[in-house]
């Protein structure tokens, strides 16, 4: 029993790693939103955001199941990632019928 406790706090684990990413991601889009880019500058934030984001995912892996890539990790944290985008498209729909009256 305590093994499959540890594999289910992996694959909270994932998630939440997950659902940073793409909160991080989203961040980088309101930035891009607020101050215009060229796509030289754009492809450079996407290059070292995609570093980062290997770098954070590896270190999480390495952590969490000392190295071994496990099925319920890189399914966390698609989950978590699908999860934060169905999120921020029902809140940004919510804003949307907030303001849309003013």
């Amino acid at each position: 029993m305590p093994e499959i406790r540890g594999e289910l706090l992996i694959f909270l684990v994932a998630v939440i790693t997950g659902i940073l990413l793409r909160l991080a991601y989203q961040g980088i889009i309101c930035f891009r939103q607020i101050v215009k880019h060229s796509l030289l500058a754009m492809g450079g934030e996407d290059i070292i955001f995609w570093i980062g984001s290997a770098v954070y995912v590896f270190v999480q892996i390495y952590y969490t199941s000392d190295g071994g890539i496990r099925w319920y990790f890189i399914l966390g944290l698609v989950f978590g990632a699908i999860f934060s985008s169905v999120v921020l498209r029902k809140l940004k729909k919510g804003r949307k019928k907030i303001y849309a009256d003013y």
